[in-house]
């Protein structure tokens, strides 16, 4: 572990010199104390490990271990010992130090045993740092922007988190970070340590989803030939995203009203009620309040739903935090692409700033991925966003319908294989192709039985 900080503790200066000698040679920083005041102030400077005499002239080493322990666990700490003395180095591995040394010692044996405590402290800290991050993955700050909007959302949705509001409505187009908002409710408040369960109500026909959503008991239909908790049961103490909630069809509508007021349901089946207590935080894309106006939804379950509502503002609505996003985003694929692109260029990042971003974040996310995928250098250009040129030669989306019509199922189906074949199978990337999410991909894979054939030699 190069670079790392030792600290050497021992009143012989010449045993000193030949440690902090070796180290250096070793790469370590170093720093030196000959008495165990000197110790517990060197240390405060931040030093990984510690080796320490067990002799100094004005503190036995094992109150010195017990205060360097004391003030940062982490710390591992070798002792260092007259062959006459091991019974008191054991005794001190006993408090916490990492393993011991006996004078004289060989420099070879000393480094190894230095190697390996810095080994198990560097490993101590990513573990301690994975838990961080597993504990707390989508805090406020996942959201990136400085904009008034975004800050408004921002701190709105930690206020909902740490609220017991159970249901809450987030709105906005398509890719504006619906998901990651609902994500950032669950892990901002209690409900942090419990599960959370998401589910995209229009990747599912409406028997399956009643299934995935409440359960179903064995011999509930064909094919249940075991029970099967839902995730609402799942969930018990955490939350439930309900994505797309617009697609929902009316008889489930009827069945989430039920359970959002009564805080039980049955499973598909099933006769008696299972009570829990879930979070639901249901999105769309849609206008509920007109759907409600259509027949489409039901007026009392989006009454229901709207207590607690978060619109997301579009991208085109925060352009200041493009430039924010672009270098996120930019840092990421290079960690991910093992790529060392620096930023982006200004005629680039112009046009950017302008696009329209129909498709929001999300539509930006993935044209710095493929931005990222087509450069070989160290900065983005504009000819690494297609999307800019569609836009300045005047593409539309829209596909005009032939006047003799067309097999939509049929085009659908063309589609997924097309973008399946050129991410090659990756169903993540063929989702983004289209626009879709990895749920709905798979849907669509099922629904047309769709296989990936071995290329015949």
């Amino acid at each position: 572990m190069g670079h790392a900080t030792v600290l050497v503790v021992d009143d012989e200066p010449l045993i000193r010199w030949s440690l902090v000698n070796r180290l250096k040679q070793e790469g370590y920083r170093t720093l030196e104390a000959g008495t165990a005041a000197d110790a517990i102030s060197q240390h405060r400077e931040g030093a990984d490990l510690v080796l320490l005499d067990i002799g100094l002239p004005d503190a036995d080493g094992l109150t010195v271990l017990k205060q360097i322990k004391e003030a940062d666990p982490d710390t591992l700490v070798i002792m260092l010992t007259a062959n006459t003395a091991v019974e008191t180095a054991v005794n001190a591995m006993k408090h916490g130090a990492f393993h011991y040394a006996n004078k004289p010692f060989d420099l070879d044996e000393v480094m190894m045993i230095v190697e390996k405590a810095l080994e198990t402290t560097q490993l101590r800290r990513e573990v301690r740092t994975l838990r961080a991050r597993q504990a707390q993955p989508y805090g406020p700050e996942s959201i990136v922007g400085e904009s008034a909007p975004i800050v408004a959302v921002r701190a709105l949705l930690h206020r909902i988190g740490v609220s017991p509001a159970s249901t809450v409505l987030l709105t906005g187009e398509s890719g504006t970070g619906k998901d990651l908002a609902a994500k950032v409710i669950h892990y901002s408040g209690n409900r942090a340590s419990r599960p959370f369960m998401n589910i995209t109500c229009s990747a599912l026909p409406e028997t399956l989803l009643e299934s995935e959503l409440f359960g179903h008991e064995r011999g509930a239909f064909t094919g249940a030939d075991r029970q099967k908790r839902g995730l609402l049961e799942s969930a018990d103490g955490g939350t439930v995203f309900l994505d797309e909630i617009g697609e929902m069809v009316p008889l489930l509508q009827a069945k989430l009203l039920r359970f959002l007021e009564e805080k039980s349901f049955k499973r598909v089946g099933g006769s008696s009620d299972i009570k829990v207590d879930v979070r639901v935080i249901a999105a769309t894309n849609r206008s509920l309040e007109g759907e409600v106006k259509k027949g489409h939804f039901r007026d009392d379950l989006y009454y229901r739903l709207n207590v607690m509502a978060v619109p997301l503002p579009p991208l085109r609505d925060r352009r200041d935090d493009i430039p924010l996003l672009l270098n996120h985003y930019i840092d990421s694929f290079n960690t991910e692409f093992r790529k060392k692109v620096r930023g982006i260029s200004p005629g680039a990042l112009a046009a950017l700033q302008s696009y329209g971003w129909p498709g929001n974040v999300r539509e930006l996310r993935n044209a710095v991925e493929r931005a990222m995928l087509l450069s070989d250098g160290t900065e983005l250009k504009e000819e690494h966003f297609p999307m800019l040129n569609a836009q300045e030669s005047g593409f539309s989306a829209e596909v005009p319908l032939p006047a003799a019509g067309i097999n939509l199922e049929a085009l659908e189906r063309s589609l997924v294989v097309q973008a399946l074949e050129r991410s090659g199978w990756n169903q993540t990337k063929a989702a983004t192709l289209l626009g879709l999410n990895r749920d709905q991909i798979r849907y669509r894979i099922e629904k047309f039985k769709l296989e990936r054939h071995p290329i015949s030699s």
